[in-house]
């Protein structure tokens, strides 16, 4: 009998094996590929509000309101002042100046007839992509964001709570809602203008009626918001959630940017794009450097919070019980902020700040929730060792612009004082850039509150690193000065 059936059997069942051992270890390769590469869909239209094609009257409004100083409370600044077109969206520095200075980025200055409260507590975030529908909370904190649960008729969870009113688009036109309240951004001090003092007693509907009250005054706005609006008949029909609306709409238009390198490799899938330096970061960064933990999805974020051990400067936000700075100096105040724990009171979320996307993230500088890091290197080889970058932290690796007068308040309740601070006690004033830092207990307090590992990285792993982050630049928006109206409706100065 021949044994060739036999051996013709078993050579068959080898090849099978052959075959099926080669498909596994393709999986295999593939599976590794996905955990080192983005494995994420490009970004669409569909990802953002109106499907990236908001209403044009809208969007016209919306500039104009944007560069426009009449919705400031002493009309001297806009939004635009902090995000401007010119600085990427950002103001450049690490802590800005809000109402009261003149200028802008590290130009803006306070002189002795321009007194200002001091430095906005936080470093002004880029708006790029805020379009998005994926961004439902907005602020370092987060203290703006989607109410899934419908507890608040407005939709949204807010400082404001029931004050905020209905009719609001998105997150995005929610948020456009308060930096117009903030005295130290645009309303001012109370005492200084009727909307101030609204915001000074908590009539937060009030202070955006007010608002409101101005842009009906002015035939321009009239005609554009009746432009925008189907339901707006007279200037009596215009509210400060239209303008909002407004806002957010010309802000999703303007500052969306997915024209990037990357952008170009997700549509294409030709890593070349990417250039080499960049395509070995990309593997760094979605593999070894560990940076797609936080920095997931098509724009670099999980949406999440997270405590990185990140320098706290400047005025921080009045946390905490600490005590030593008003002991050392005389004024006031407490220098903590402790992120995200304002908003929720849970102890789980001290210091933690929301993860940023990274688009354009080589334009958007200075980094952190303060700006403590001008260097887009020093702020990645803060994330590769966070306690010890703490810990090492000098002050000198910010941009902060110094003002000549600032005011100080003191008393309480209906007896709260604004005045300047004596030029004499000015350096005690200034202490408080860097007091959380220079104080063991409290950077200790950042420091325990880090979740993130350590990682090594050679300086040349380092520099592909970077190179993958300006692969995430779109070259639009190295350019925006198209942005900048030559007018506005109110005849006040642009912001420019």
């Amino acid at each position: 009998m021949s044994r060739l059936p036999a051996f013709a059997t078993a050579l068959a069942g080898l090849i099978l094996g052959v075959v099926v051992i080669l498909v596994l270890a393709a999986a295999t390769l593939e599976a590794d590929s996905r955990e080192t590469g983005p494995g994420i869909a490009p970004v669409t239209d569909a990802d953002f509000y109106d499907d990236g094609r908001p209403s044009s009257a809208k969007v016209a409004l919306g500039q104009a309101l944007f560069f426009d100083k009449l919705l400031s409370g002493n009309r001297n600044i806009a939004c635009a002042t902090c995000h401007h077109p010119r600085h990427a969206s950002t103001d450049q520095v690490s802590l800005g100046l809000g109402t009261g200075a003149s200028g802008l980025g590290l130009e803006r200055t306070a002189g002795a007839n321009q007194p200002v409260f001091g430095r906005v507590p936080r470093n002004s975030p880029a708006l790029f992509n805020r379009g998005a529908r994926e961004f439902a909370t907005m602020f370092h904190d987060g203290r703006v964001e989607q109410d899934a649960n419908g507890t608040w008729p407005s939709g949204f969870w807010t400082p404001a709570r029931e004050q905020l009113p209905a009719g609001l688009d998105n997150v995005l036109a929610a948020q456009a809602m308060f930096p117009v309240l903030s005295s130290v951004e645009m309303a001012g001090h109370k005492g200084e203008n009727e909307i101030a003092d609204a915001v000074a007693a908590n009539r937060l509907n009030e202070a955006w009626n007010l608002l409101a009250a101005r842009l009906r005054t002015v035939p321009a706005y009239v005609a554009l918001f009746r432009d925008a609006y189907r339901e707006i008949a007279t200037a009596e029909d215009i509210s400060f959630v239209h303008a909002a609306n407004a806002i957010a709409a010309f802000e999703a238009t303007a500052f969306r940017a997915d024209a990037s390198p990357f952008d170009r490799y997700l549509r294409s899938g030709d890593t070349s794009v990417l250039g080499t330096p960049a395509e070995r970061g990309m593997q760094l960064f979605y593999g070894k450097a560990g940076c797609s933990s936080c920095h997931s999805g098509p724009f670099q974020t999980d949406q999440a919070f997270h405590a990185v051990a990140m320098p706290q400067i400047g005025p921080g936000k009045g946390d905490g019980a600490d005590e030593s700075y008003w002991q050392e100096t005389g004024f006031p105040v407490r220098l903590e902020d402790r992120g995200r724990y304002r908003v929720t009171y849970d102890s789980a979320d001290l210091y933690k700040f929301r993860t940023p996307s990274l688009r354009n993230v080589e334009l958007t500088g200075p980094w952190g929730h303060a700006g403590a890091y001008a260097s887009l290197e020093a702020v990645v080889r803060h994330m590769l060792d966070p306690v010890a970058s703490l810990d090492a932290y000098a002050i000198d690796q910010a941009i902060l612009a110094t003002p000549e007068a600032v005011i100080a308040i003191s008393g309480s309740g209906a007896t709260l004082r604004f005045d300047p601070v004596n030029p004499a006690r000015l350096g005690d004033y200034r202490k408080r850039d860097g007091w959380v830092q220079a104080t063991p207990a409290l950077r200790g307090a950042i420091a325990a509150a880090n979740e993130l590992p350590s990682r090594a990285l050679g300086d040349d792993e380092i520099d592909d690193l970077i190179a993958f982050l300006k692969a995430l630049t779109d070259p639009t928006s190295r350019e925006l000065d198209h942005l900048v109206p030559a007018a506005v409706p109110s005849g006040l100065p642009v912001a420019d």
